[in-house]
């Protein structure tokens, strides 16, 4: 039945694709930008949070009037500032179970479900999804797919299934029919009936704890011809296909035939591009990279274009801070200069403000781009602001730091300066730590600092125990040698250039060039055996 129902539909859904993709192109990305800002200010203007800031008087004013008067009576806001000053006030955890009622507060109406996602002021981070926004997304999927199959005349994507690699489907409860759960599970579990026949793994395989989940989903590939698509995270997806060259015992090319694309989003795809270009030869998918979270969507690949379009058109009204102006933890200040769409410039890098028809206002995301062309407006994903995050193990500087000073208060330790970074290759942690003193054998000091990490991060503790994060590094080089490697190769030393603890970088290039300096290799995984490379 399923397979008759997308026989029948693959024509009529090709039919139109071409022109809702042609409709796309038509699209002003600054009037839609000027469009959502009075919708949602219009939208909002009789909630709390709409009362505290003056939203009935922003109506009245054209835009540029009203945009000005916006920045300066709504400032800069943090999760931990919207849970402190809106939600937390509407959360309760008494014993009988959590409920988070939101009604009213920062979007009309009750908000019905929360993507959950790990905090760092809290345990867990409530983010608002609204009807608005579950129907804004949709809307982004679908100008991607219609995007994709008019510019593919002969894709059979459609013929068969996309294997959508999400979180769990299981769904928690906030009281009175308010869920809760990871976004990509809730995108998945309320998905059209219309869609299913084209959705695989099954809810119950989708509810399996990682590693069961990911062996049915190799299973599923290696059994079922019809699977055309895959998407998800980059190092997951080649977790998940390199499982099935382990089972299958063959090249990917052969193993799954029918794979026709590859969706992927959430981090860059740049360091991973060996690695798939060798599991598939010259049998490569095609690829689609899109820039999706849970406060809102931002942008996707077109198909045979080389860089995302941003597309402002699905329910968020967007402000861009330039990265310099964001402290040593990564934030903006709540007035910082933010500047709108219609203003940001070619070749700079932003942090990411979002006011969203779920009720989060000039909320800063914590993602940073940088726009590289106008016509169409192109940009690409350079990072977080101040995160260890490039395998999604959301690790902030705050709990690295502290990391670094639990290590300091043991009797001989003292690490006088640092930087971490990922190691992509072997999927962990980098760490060269400057010593002062007598220097403990570098594996006892990897061991106690992943331990730290365990401690503090609860998503850290769980990639390291299912083996997505391996354990990390450590190299020791002495005070002066950061120092001078700062003056001599960044070009920065002294005032107000410190070492950043955190990389910056999007593929740990830094701290791959302080180990070079230092003289260091890096340990890698080769044909089963260790062995050193030269960064």
């Amino acid at each position: 039945m399923h397979h008759l129902l997308r026989h029948v539909a693959s024509p009529l859904v090709k039919q139109g694709a071409g022109l809702f993709a042609k409709r796309f192109e038509r699209r002003d990305p600054l009037a839609a930008q000027q469009a959502l800002f009075a919708m949602l200010v219009r939208q909002a203007a009789s909630t709390r949070f709409g009362s505290d800031h003056g939203f009935a008087e922003l109506v009245k004013l054209p835009y540029p009037l009203a945009y000005e008067r916006f920045r300066r009576q709504v400032p800069i806001r943090t999760y931990a500032d919207f849970w402190q000053e809106y939600f937390g006030p509407c959360f309760t955890d008494d014993g009988g179970g959590k409920r988070l009622l939101l009604d009213d507060v920062t979007w009309p109406g009750r908000i019905p479900l929360f993507c959950e996602t790990s905090g760092t002021t809290a345990p867990t981070k409530f983010i608002p999804f609204s009807r608005e926004m579950f129907a804004a997304n949709k809307q982004a999927a679908f100008d991607l797919t219609a995007n994709y199959l008019a510019r593919t005349p002969r894709s059979r994507l459609l013929n068969g299934r996309l294997l959508y690699m999400s979180g769990s489907t299981l769904l928690s409860s906030l009281g009175d029919e308010i869920q809760s759960g990871d976004m990509s599970a809730i995108t998945l579990r309320y998905a059209p009936a219309m869609l299913r026949p084209f959705v695989a793994p099954s809810p119950e395989v989708s509810a399996l704890p990682w590693e069961e989940k990911l062996d049915a989903m190799a299973e599923l590939l290696l059994a079922n011809r019809d699977i055309t698509g895959i998407s998800g995270v980059p190092p997951w997806i080649l977790l998940l296909l390199n499982r099935c060259l382990a089972l299958g015992k063959g090249p990917v090319p052969e193993l799954l035939p029918g794979l026709e694309l590859i969706i992927h989003g959430g981090t860059s795809m740049k360091p991973y591009q060996r690695e798939f270009a060798e599991l598939f030869g010259s049998k490569q998918p095609n690829f689609l990279e899109l820039m999706p979270s849970s406060e809102g969507f931002m942008g996707f690949q077109v198909s045979g274009e080389r860089e995302m379009r941003f597309t402002p058109y699905y329910g968020v009204f967007f402000e861009f801070v330039p990265f310099a102006q964001l402290d040593d933890r990564g934030r903006p200040a709540a007035d910082a200069c933010a500047v709108p769409l219609a203003e940001v410039r070619i070749g700079e890098r932003y942090a990411v403000l979002m006011s969203t028809c779920a009720g989060l206002w000039r909320y800063h995301i914590g993602d940073t781009l940088r726009f590289t062309g106008t016509e169409p407006l192109t940009f690409e994903f350079t990072g977080r602001d101040r995160f260890l995050d490039r395998f999604e193990e959301k690790v902030t500087q705050g709990e690295v730091e502290q990391a670094v000073a639990e290590l300091n208060a043991i009797a001989g330790v003292e690490v006088a300066e640092f930087i971490v970074g990922p190691d992509i290759d072997t999927r962990r942690h980098l760490w060269v730590l400057a010593m002062k003193g007598v220097v403990p054998p570098a594996e006892k000091l990897a061991l106690l600092l992943d331990n730290y990490l365990m401690i503090q991060n609860a998503d850290y503790a769980t990639f390291r125990s299912q083996g997505r994060v391996n354990a990390p590094l450590v190299l020791t080089v002495g005070q002066d040698l950061i120092y001078r490697w700062s003056k001599e190769v960044r070009g920065k030393l002294g005032g107000q250039s410190k070492i950043p603890h955190v990389d910056p970088t999007l593929d740990g290039e830094l701290v791959r060039s302080l180990a070079s300096y230092a003289g260091c290799g890096v340990f890698s995984e080769s044909q089963g055996r260790l062995r050193i490379v030269r960064v």
